[in-house]
């Protein structure tokens, strides 16, 4: 395998999706026009289909096909090679990068780095990633976050591995936290509230909560999750405003109490379109 040209790119969805036919015409004499009964015998018909030695393999099953291969590297590139000749990954070659570790997690953290991938092979190498339990792409995450005008796939699913790496991300997001972007902030804050015990995170949560317009219920939910009975002043100031809806309200008075506050008062929500939407929804 020298180059990606070299690559047979086999579509297995398709070989499966003909299996499926050749079964059907077999089978309807038992199950007639009972296309439910059919469908529910899907994932046992699947699981002989990919276990079964297949003539199209050269007599392997598709389960085992890529077991015969072993260099991260070509693997990670004959993934690349499906993704740009747009034909379905199949689910054994992910397998068998995974099932190599430390070199694959090595070749996935430089595909991370590589401008010219295919954009579906870096979100499915962070996939991966996730999946070896890897902390290599810990800084690249970190700063293409920072960086982003808003969140997109690529920037949540660097959020989730990030949460997913521990307390040690926690130094390195707050380095980068004075240039971050208005966006980056929350998308960050998400991950911090997790790790509580460091004041700019506690500042953040605060200024963002005081400062937010609307979405005020997630910034309410932040507070409580830090644990800072600081923030009860202001989570009642917001609680009192006329211009604090009905969800929002819920929100904040479940922060206060996770911080050891009193309930709040029952309000009046009457005319608010959240609280008349959730009275019809309850009849």
């Amino acid at each position: 395998m020298a180059n990606k040209q070299q690559f047979d790119c086999i579509n297995f969805d398709e070989r499966f999706s003909e299996h499926v036919t050749q079964w059907m015409g077999q089978h309807q004499h038992k199950y007639g026009n009972d296309t439910d009964r059919m469908e529910a015998q899907m994932p046992e018909v699947y699981l002989r289909w990919i276990n079964m030695p297949a003539n199209w393999l050269g007599g392997r099953a598709p389960a085992l096909y890529f077991t015969q291969f072993d260099d991260a590297d070509d693997l990670v590139r004959w993934m690349c090679a499906y993704f740009e000749q747009k034909v379905p990954v199949p689910d054994p070659l992910l397998e068998r990068i995974v099932e190599l570790g430390d070199p694959a997690e090595q070749r996935l953290d430089a595909l991370l780095r590589d401008p010219n991938a295919p954009y579906e092979a870096v979100l499915t190498a962070m996939s991966l990633l996730r999946e070896l339990c890897s902390a290599l792409p810990m800084a690249l995450y970190v700063h293409t976050i920072a960086a982003c005008p808003q969140a997109n796939e690529q920037v949540d699913m660097a959020a989730e591995a990030l949460l997913g790496m521990g307390p040690a991300v926690a130094p390195e997001i707050l380095a980068v936290l004075p240039a971050a972007t208005e966006a980056a902030e929350t998308i960050f804050l998400d991950v911090l509230c997790n790790f509580p015990g460091d004041e700019r995170i506690y500042d953040l949560a605060l200024r963002k909560f005081i400062a937010a317009q609307d979405n005020r219920a997630l910034y309410a939910s932040y507070l409580g999750k830090l644990g800072d009975p600081r923030a009860i002043p202001a989570l009642l100031a917001a609680a009192e405003s006329t211009e604090t809806n009905y969800l929002d309200f819920i929100e904040i008075n479940n922060a206060i109490d996770e911080l050891g506050g009193d309930a709040l008062p029952e309000r009046d929500f009457t005319g608010d379109p959240y609280y008349e939407s959730l009275k019809r929804v309850r009849g």
